[in-house]
Parts: structure tokens; C-alpha cells; sequence
């Protein structure tokens, strides 16, 4: 089932997709928490059935097609991963085919003659041993619909396609049952990156800083873990830049799973419900891996198959 946020008619309602495509208004399957998504998420598995068969009977009336999409929820906090090998490697080949072109046919070289990855683009030991990840601002987070302001210290605006969680539940050094227990749902998350700027603030010891923190921007609709989990390394997204496809992928091959983030996470270490995790860049969905950058105007679109879309304009 997926889940969104609007606003109609000076009011703002949760709505549920029908099989119609269209969003009816269901907010009042909590009655204690009406119009609290987390709240519905944490409880869909005893409202699931329900909601189904009340859905399916036609008990709601569609909302107006032209209800504006809001944020699901305000995030708690943003952590987002890298757990694509295939990403790494990509998109650090794609840097040096940006930024160092004559470093890149070094690297080539190398591998046409040893038949090898360049060690250099693989990832360091310890992100095989543990999810490793960065903290982002996560009240600088933007849903579908909205114009993203192109900041004025990058010449290299990227997206990246990635699918996210949310939990909505508390954790603290969680087993693998109660991480996979407290996923409530999964989004869609663009991670825009200024890629021109990323590898100093990363060489700075600190993490990433002004290349990431400007903007994020979560999908409107939520769908419920039952829907994605059992297959979150198969399932399919795309990006679309002014209505042309420039490329189809998924998680396969993560190298750590959504209840390895969160046994890593918590450990030692308070969640929160609300608190959102992102899995990184599915391999190939970012300018710096697929070499189609953003320029102002454009129209960029992400889809995950069971979720929907994200779609922003970048300001010209």
C-alpha cells in the first residue's frame, strides 16, 4: 500500500492509493493519531486488511486532482548510505573522466592491462566491514513539486536515485527481527550532490559539508515496508531527465542489508521514530556514474517501482 500527504481544501489529509490511480483520503484509520503517517505506518500491519477491503468496497471519495503534495513527515534525521560497490567504483571513474582526465588514462591502462579495478576507485576496508554513511541536514528536506535553487559555488549539479526508510519505532542495539519490525515504510530520496566541491570537504577529514547540505528531497508517497522489503534488492528505479529515460537500475549486490544499517546504527546508540535512512546511489543513477549532469531548467525525475515518483525543476 502507499501512503502521501496533501493539501486541499485548507486542510491537510493522508490519503491511500487505489488501484484506480487515484488518492483517497484516509486519515482516520487512527483515530488516536489522525493525520499522523508515522503513526499509520507503525500500525499497517493491524489496519492492513481493513483498509483493503474498505478500499475496495469504494468507502472514500477521491481526493481533487489538483491536491498539492506535501512532505509525509518531518524528518527526525537523514542518514544516508553507500552500499553499492558498483556505485562506488562508477562514480569514482566518473570523477576523474569530470575533474582529472588525465589521471583516468592512467587508471585505464592499468585495467586493460592487468584486467583488474584500479584499487584506487574501490572503496576503503572498513566499508566492507560496516554500512558507512554521512549525516545530512535534514531540515533542508523537499518533496515532489518543488524548484531546487542551484547553489552558487558548484558548476557540477548531481542527483542521485535512491531508495530510502523510515523507522517508526525505537531502537537500541536492535537484533535483526527488531530492526526489520521497526521499518515503517519506503520512500524515494534524491541526494543532490555538488560534485565539484565533494572531494576537498571529503579529504577534509569531516565528511561531506556545503557539497551536500543545501537540499534533499524525499518522495510525497510512502510505501509500506511489507510492500518493498521481502525485495528491496530487486526492486526497479529510473531516472528521467526533460522526459528522456538515461537509465534503469537497482540494489542488487548491497553490500550491507536495511537491518544491517539499523543493527550497525543502533548500536550503543538511541533511534527515533522519524528517523530516515537512505541506501545509497542505485548503481549507474547519478550524473558523476552516467555522465548526464543537471543544467538549469531541466526537469529531473526519479521512479521506484512501488513507490512512485519525485520530480523537480532545477531553477534557471
Amino acid at each position: 500500500m502507499r501512503f502521501a500527504r496533501f493539501h486541499t481544501d485548507d486542510a491537510e489529509v493522508i490519503a491511500a492509493a487505489a488501484k484506480d490511480g487515484t488518492w483517497v483520503p484516509v486519515g482516520d484509520l487512527v483515530p488516536d493519531a489522525p493525520g499522523d503517517m508515522l503513526a499509520l505506518l507503525d500500525g499497517w500491519p493491524q489496519l492492513r486488511v481493513r483498509t483493503e477491503q474498505a478500499l475496495a468496497r469504494g468507502e472514500w471519495q477521491a481526493l481533487p486532482a489538483d491536491a498539492e503534495p506535501l512532505l509525509p513527515f518531518r524528518p527526525a534525521s537523514l542518514r544516508d548510505f553507500m552500499l553499492s560497490e558498483a556505485h562506488a567504483v562508477e562514480a569514482a571513474r566518473g570523477y576523474l573522466r569530470r575533474f582529472k582526465p588525465g589521471l583516468l588514462k592512467v587508471v585505464n591502462s592499468y585495467e586493460k592491462l592487468t584486467g583488474r579495478t584500479f584499487p584506487a576507485l574501490k572503496p576503503k576496508p572498513l566499508w566492507y566491514r560496516q554500512p558507512v554513511y554521512y549525516l545530512t541536514n535534514h531540515l533542508n528536506v523537499v518533496t515532489d513539486g518543488s524548484t531546487i535553487d542551484w547553489p552558487d559555488y558548484t558548476d557540477a549539479l548531481d542527483y542521485e536515485l535512491e531508495l530510502a526508510f523510515v523507522i517508526t519505532k525505537p531502537l537500541l542495539n536492535a537484533t535483526r527481527e527488531e530492526a526489520e519490525a521497526a521499518i515503517g515504510g519506503f520512500l524515494i530520496l534524491n541526494d543532490f550532490s555538488a560534485r565539484d566541491v565533494q572531494l576537498d570537504e571529503m579529504k577534509s577529514g569531516f565528511g561531506p559539508q556545503k557539497c551536500k547540505h543545501f537540499v534533499n528531497a524525499l518522495s510525497a508517497s510512502v510505501a509500506t515496508a511489507d510492500d518493498i522489503l521481502p525485495h528491496v534488492d530487486t526492486v526497479k528505479g529510473e531516472v528521467r531527465i526533460n522526459g528522456e529515460r538515461i537509465v534503469e537500475s537497482c540494489n542488487a549486490n548491497l553490500q550491507h542489508g536495511p537491518a544491517e544499517v539499523l543493527m550497525h546504527v543502533s548500536r550503543a546508540e538511541r533511534l527515533h521514530p522519524g528517523e530516515v535512512f537512505g541506501l545509497g546511489t542505485m548503481p549507474g543513477g547519478c550524473a558523476m556514474e552516467n555522465g548526464r549532469w543537471l543544467g538549469p531548467g531541466d526537469k529531473i525525475e526519479l521512479a521506484i517501482e512501488g513507490i512512485g515518483n519525485l520530480t523537480h525543476t532545477v531553477a534557471g
